[in-house]
């Protein structure tokens, strides 16, 4: 005999414990890539979305209401610096005005360059 049924018994012992972990490590990862890594990339564009708001900009809100950015207001921090204002001034109709918060913006609008080709006869 080549190896002692001590030293075959500690083996399985010593690695038993992690093969019964191994599932549950693997499902955490499968989560991870294809569920919690993908809304934490969403979530952070999302922020960069809107802390790039400016005049002009085409934006729905959660409502559903679609209208052109007017006014980001700018307000002083603790600091004294001027940071952004969580109040967006949004034109929804001719001569229709609304302030809405920052965060019910859901998206933003970006006008889509078409690839038309110009047609030849």
């Amino acid at each position: 005999m080549l190896i002692s049924p001590a030293y075959a018994q500690d083996f399985n012992a010593m690695f038993g414990s992690v093969s019964q972990f191994l599932p549950l490590i693997m499902i955490f990862a499968v989560f991870w890539f294809l569920l919690i890594r993908p809304q934490q990339q969403k979530a952070k564009e999302m922020k960069g979305m809107l802390a790039s708001l400016k005049r002009g900009d085409k934006v729905v809100t959660g409502g559903g209401i679609i209208g052109v950015v007017q006014k980001v207001g700018m307000v002083a921090d603790k600091d004294g610096k001027q940071v952004a204002s969580n109040e967006v001034d949004v034109e929804i109709g001719p001569n229709l005005k609304v302030t809405v918060l920052r965060d019910t913006i859901s998206t933003v609008i970006r006008p889509m360059a078409a690839n038309d080709a110009k047609a030849t006869k």
